[in-house]
């Protein structure tokens, strides 16, 4: 007879999940045989994991990240770079809550973007914010907000984001204005928060790419604390599909308004 009020109890403390599972549970003459303990240790265990996957859905929405990626899904190869143990190391997020940074490099094509969606996906599922930048459009992005004063605001959101993905990082060499920019990033997440940055260039050549000597040692300093390095190898996944399939080569990443691939350049 208290079932309806329970119901409604629930309900008005948001726990819809419980609510649901208390109606199941008196509607069906299985649930008789357990204790009350065990039955409302289930009402909880629902609870909480219908929770948990609300939460990683609003977490994996807000990422942004800019494929379908999985780790699951990752065609291990060693010749390709892709070490089936260092990436399952990754996977678990221990450099995440170490706040660590990875950097993913090599040439055009080769599953980068892939890889370090697939890390962000791995670190959602964990319970970690995470946010996809292109490092091109991350520079335009903060340009405009030092013009229209949203500075100071942008850069305190992407500082509490726990894995922050720099896409296509250093494409084009910084120029000083650049370059600080892309310190004052790094600098709030040195140490206190993950980055993993993918570029075509060797991190050898990075320093070179910062216009300003100075700032491009700070980066540099920052970017290579505690950095896990990842070098891929081999053809263009793009250019070995489009020969496949027939149709003409596209070397460069989809431009804006181009849906995302799905689980493409593993």
């Amino acid at each position: 007879m208290l079932t309806n009020p329970t119901v409604e109890g629930l309900r008005a403390l948001r726990c819809e999940t419980m609510a649901a599972g208390l109606i199941e549970q008196a509607a069906s003459p299985a649930y008789l045989e357990l204790s009350f303990e065990e039955r409302l240790g289930l009402l909880v265990d629902k609870e909480l994991a219908e929770r948990d996957n609300r939460r990683q859905a609003r977490l994996l929405k807000s990422a942004k990240l800019r494929t379908d990626a999985v780790i699951e899904d990752i065609q291990f190869s060693s010749a390709r770079g892709i070490e089936r143990a260092a990436v399952l190391e990754l996977a678990g997020c221990a450099w995440v809550r170490a706040h660590h940074m990875v950097a993913v490099v090599g040439p055009t094509g080769v599953g980068k973007t892939y890889l370090a969606c697939a890390l962000a996906d791995a670190a959602v599922r964990q319970g970690h914010s995470a946010l996809y930048l292109r490092g091109p459009r991350m520079l335009e992005e903060l340009s405009i907000a030092r013009v229209d004063g949203r500075f100071a605001r942008l850069m305190a959101a992407w500082a509490r984001i726990e894995v922050l993905v720099i896409d296509d990082f250093l494409l084009r060499p910084l120029s000083v204005d650049q370059g600080a920019d892309v310190l004052e990033v790094i600098e709030d997440r040195a140490g206190l928060r993950s980055t993993i940055v993918t570029s075509q260039l060797p991190i050898a050549n990075w320093h070179e790419a910062i216009s300003e000597a100075t700032i491009a040692d700070s980066l540099m300093d920052r970017l290579c604390w505690h950095l896990r390095r990842i070098e891929l190898h081999g053809e263009s996944m793009r250019r070995r599909k489009s020969t496949e399939a027939g149709s003409p080569v596209e070397e460069e990443p989809a431009g804006p308004g181009t849906p995302k691939a799905k689980r493409a350049g593993r």
